[in-house]
């Protein structure tokens, strides 16, 4: 552990110039108060380390009458290798001693309270506001949560190393100066942080999440601070009133009226309004992550701390809730509705605000923590229950971030849309000839109410998002988000049939005319997915086939439902010539929890019965573009070349199909349940 005496000087004898000093604390300022926070505990909270670290850089230097700093004739300071000089290394050293002592507490002091050397007075001091750094990616939260567990040495250690660049004899050189007297432990402990950061150690330490130089800023409990004043007026009164009274009375007792208990604060840690992350400015068209990380904060009760801690704090006990633990106190009555697989556990740290408002007669909050999106909605009039919603998001991209529910009323489905949305508009899916009408949506991202499906199972019209996203971006194309019923849209797309000789081609946007007609005798299908926490669904056309006794031409279609959490359902279907472009599909089979018709099952071999115009049944099939033959087992047996199969054979008929691949293997006909 390093000396508790603070040493000034390099070597014994070693002086260092005054003005070297100071030119190496104004120029490297912020990279210095940087150091000092990544070494400072986090457990004192980020406003007390942002203040600490800006407090002990700028007492770095000691006053010019030190007898260990002597001045020298003032040069302009060469611009590069500044680091490199006596003075720099000597400042720094200064730095990190303070900082390492803010981690030592004496043995009677509260394990609660921050050290005793945070607490004592000193520049800067600030009253009124709460600094924040601003928030990272999640890389950078994971690198925070490890640090929070490592001691003052070893973030040191990991400092100088990532942040400063030094090799490891210049660590454990540093670390010796300053007292340490094993600094093999430290080193190790901070090799090893860095290779377990999500991410390259040097890059993450200089983001903006560990720079105590550029801030947010928060007011303190209004709230609490009202009540201070006041009990701090009542307590001045009968202080006041007691003297009279003593004056008056001469040694008589007084009773001073009871000031009642002391304002709790509303929670703490990742619980605390004051601490969720506010950006209201982000760079989203200056990212490489365009997802819920690039949203800024919008709404227009974002300083609502009551709000905010009543949609925390039912958060914090929706686990509770969905065990069918009844919530008591205050959040009584909040209904808790979650996606399948979506953690119901409380943020581990504070989330991100993404909204807070009015939004159809009722207070709306949307958090992001990283992992998970969050609603939280409390109608205006106290009437009714509060609801709680959750689903994942990890992995969310431009399309599946584009969009989050704000509210769902009898008008329809309203929406927040995402910053890089240049144009929004709503189609129906069963009318493909239908162009798309414009939605309005306000300049903070409200949408206007989208109608939903009729109700009582009807399928008569089935609106969809059609948004755009901005050229700022490089993704300058439209895509489909369908409402199943979760807080995030589906994003719908279209694999087309294999071209000849062509290689396998990609899903893609299912704004094309191909896709458009697809998609309108499939849209029907979509409701039996509502509510199963859907990210995505695509349809493939893996195969065409010309019907015998003039059948038409029919397409043999998997539409694949990805989940958020990984596994997937695929429904099997065969588009059959039809006088409606919004007419069923035929489904002709289903599979759940499956990889095919993905890239982990690019093979499939489907079959069916059939009706010709001529009233006679055929078993049809049908395999994707790497199956060379078809054979047939069963009531009816035999082998058809190519890509489909058909046979007469009656309508009860018992047949499974098998496909021959290319590289000589075999593919079973899909599994499937009939309906």
């Amino acid at each position: 552990m390093p000396t508790s005496s603070r040493q000034q000087s390099r070597s014994p004898g070693e002086r260092i110039d005054l003005d070297q000093a100071e030119a190496a604390l104004v120029e490297q300022y912020a990279r210095l108060v940087r150091l000092a926070y990544l070494v400072l505990p986090p457990a004192v909270g980020r406003h007390r380390r942002v203040l600490a670290a800006h407090g002990i850089v700028q007492r770095a230097l000691p006053g010019t009458g030190s007898r260990l700093l002597r001045p020298a004739p003032r040069r302009v300071p060469s611009p590069r290798g500044a680091r490199d000089r006596p003075g720099y290394a000597w400042v720094r050293e200064q730095i990190l001693r303070e900082a390492l002592a803010h981690e030592r507490r004496p043995r009677w002091w509260p394990g609660r309270l921050p050290p005793p050397r945070v607490l004592r007075p000193g520049l800067p001091v600030v009253w009124g506001l709460r600094f924040f750094p601003r928030a990272g990616g999640t890389e950078e939260l994971a690198l925070d949560q490890a640090l929070s567990k490592a001691d003052g040495v070893t973030r040191a250690a990991l400092a100088l190393s990532a942040l400063e660049g030094l090799p490891e004899p210049g660590v454990r050189e540093v670390l010796s100066r300053l007292g340490v007297t094993d600094t093999s432990t430290p080193v190790v402990l901070a090799g090893r942080l860095a290779r377990e950061a999500e991410g390259d150690p040097a890059a993450l330490v200089r983001s903006a999440e560990f720079d105590p130089s550029s801030v947010r800023t928060r007011p303190t409990d209004l709230l609490r601070r009202r009540h201070r004043v006041r009990l701090g007026m009542a307590l001045g009164a009968a202080v006041v009133a007691a003297a009279l009274l003593l004056t008056l009375f001469g040694t008589g007792a007084a009773t001073l009226p009871s000031a009642g208990p002391a304002p709790v604060p509303r929670g703490t840690g990742a619980l605390d309004p004051r601490g969720v992350v506010d950006e209201k400015e982000v760079p989203w068209d200056d990212t490489s992550r365009v997802d819920f990380t690039a949203w800024p904060t919008r709404g227009e009760r974002t300083g609502d701390e009551e709000l905010l801690a009543r949609a925390l704090n039912a958060w914090a006990r929706a686990a509770r809730a969905v065990r069918g633990a009844a919530a008591r106190g205050e959040h009584e009555g909040v209904r808790v509705t979650r996606a399948p697989g979506t953690p119901v556990d409380a943020p581990p740290r504070s989330p991100k605000l993404l909204f807070a408002g009015d939004v159809d007669g009722s207070a709306v909050v949307l958090l992001h923590d990283g992992q998970r999106a969050v609603r939280y909605a409390r109608p205006l009039d106290g009437k009714g229950d509060a609801a709680l919603d959750l689903v994942r998001t990890d992995d969310a991209d431009v399309t599946t971030a584009a969009a989050l529910v704000l509210s769902r009323t009898r008008a329809g489905t309203r929406y927040l849309t995402a910053p890089w949305v240049a144009r929004s508009t709503t189609r129906d899916l069963l009318r493909p000839d239908t162009p798309a009408a414009a939605l309005a949506v306000s300049r903070s991202g409200v949408s206007d109410p989208v109608p939903g499906a009729p109700a009582g199972g009807s399928c008569a019209r089935l609106p969809v998002l059609q948004l755009r996203s901005s050229a700022r971006i490089v993704e300058n194309h439209s895509f489909l988000l369908a409402d199943l019923g979760d807080l995030t849209p589906v994003h719908l797309t279209y694999t087309p049939l294999p071209g000849s000789g062509a290689p396998a081609r990609q899903p893609r946007e299912a704004t094309g005319p191909a896709a458009l007609l697809a998609w309108a005798r499939l849209g029907c299908r979509l409701d039996a997915m509502r509510g199963l926490g859907v990210r995505s669904v695509n349809t493939w056309d893996f195969a065409r086939q010309d019907l015998p006794e003039d059948g038409g031409r029919a397409v043999w279609a998997c539409t694949r439902a990805d989940t958020w959490r990984g596994p997937g359902d695929v429904l099997l279907s065969l588009r059959t010539p039809a006088s409606s472009p919004a007419a069923p599909v035929d489904v002709v089979g289903r599979a759940r929890a499956t990889a095919a018709c993905s890239r982990f099952g690019r093979h499939v071999v489907a079959g069916t019965h059939w009706r010709s115009p001529a009233g006679h049944w055929y078993v049809v099939g049908a395999g994707s573009r790497a199956v060379t033959a078809l054979r047939a087992r069963g009531a009816v047996s035999g082998v058809q070349r190519g890509t489909t199969f058909a046979r007469r054979a009656p309508e009860d008929a018992r047949v499974r199909l098998t496909g021959s691949l290319a590289d000589g293997g075999t593919l079973r006909e899909l599994s499937y349940e009939k309906g």
